[in-house]
């Protein structure tokens, strides 16, 4: 860590999660990383806070623009957060994601950054799709979070378990698309890595208040919200994803009714997983 009179540097890096879609204040997106940034340091030193994050980034995007761009700042401190957006696109890959990520946190780790990572909720669960479809993404889901949690613990990252159902099950904490925290989620995320930082002594500034700052959203402006961006959001995943989606949902249908059930696509699942780690930890 840097002498107290240094800056803290403070690097952000993800998809909209870490952008903050979802906690918007004074007119633009806040979210966690900020709310945290403003926690980290102690009396009479400053924090240098650079959000890198873009809304729909995948894996690749953070790899290939956002890393170069943060290795290149020194930071003390980077946060990796990306997956969500791989696990719904056509062309999900666990190996790609794998080595993608670990060249990321490889690069920040070797640039001396302290990394905060965390794991991802079920985006099926989330938004209540029936099962034929929510199965598939949840495999995709636990690949993802299996291949976080390992890179995460050989790089000594801070690490957020987001998944746990003490955080999905609690629908205060997001908003109306049920994707993205909402104000309450966003500082609930800021207020447990401030706990995670504050016990390695990387954390002195107080701990973002739980309390929310600004008037949840009214039933006119979410649906104005829904209308608009999540419509799109909808139509963009539709021509890329469903496709996909409901041929994965058709292969579950047929072993359920062949009798073999999730089994022989659980298997699969966990042999890419399996290459995937082994590939990347040397396993």
């Amino acid at each position: 860590m840097p002498t107290e009179a240094a800056p803290l540097r403070f690097a952000v890096l993800g998809d909209s999660f870490s952008e903050g879609v979802g906690d918007r204040a004074a007119g633009a997106w806040r979210g966690w990383a900020a709310l945290l940034a403003d926690g980290l340091a102690g009396p009479g030193r400053r924090v240098e806070y650079v959000n890198l994050a873009v809304s729909g980034a995948l894996s690749a995007d953070v790899a290939a623009h956002q890393a170069p761009r943060a290795v290149a700042l020194r930071p003390h401190l980077a946060s990796v957060v990306v997956g969500v957006n791989d696990t719904l696109r056509h062309g999900f890959d666990i190996g790609q994601y794998a080595r993608r990520l670990d060249r990321v946190l490889g690069a920040l780790d070797a640039a001396g950054a302290v990394l905060l990572t965390a794991c991802l909720p079920d985006p099926g669960r989330m938004l209540g799709l029936p099962a034929p479809l929510a199965r598939p993404l949840a495999r995709r889901r636990r690949s993802v979070n299996a291949v976080v949690h390992a890179l995460s613990a050989r790089r000594g990252a801070v690490h957020l378990h987001l998944a746990d159902p003490a955080w999905t099950d609690d629908r205060r904490l997001w908003s109306a698309d049920r994707l993205h925290p909402g104000e309450r989620g966003h500082r609930a995320v800021a207020g447990a890595f401030h706990r995670l930082l504050a016990e390695r002594g990387l954390a002195r500034g107080p701990a973002p208040s739980p309390e929310a700052s600004e008037p949840p959203p009214t039933r006119a402006e979410t649906a104005r919200w829904l209308a608009t961006a999540g419509t799109g959001w909808v139509l963009r995943r539709s021509r890329d994803l469903l496709p996909q989606l409901l041929l994965l949902a058709g292969e579950e249908l047929l072993h359920r009714g062949d009798g073999t059930g999730p089994g022989p696509l659980d298997a699969r699942a966990e042999t890419a997983l399996a290459a995937a780690l082994a590939a990347t930890m040397g396993e």
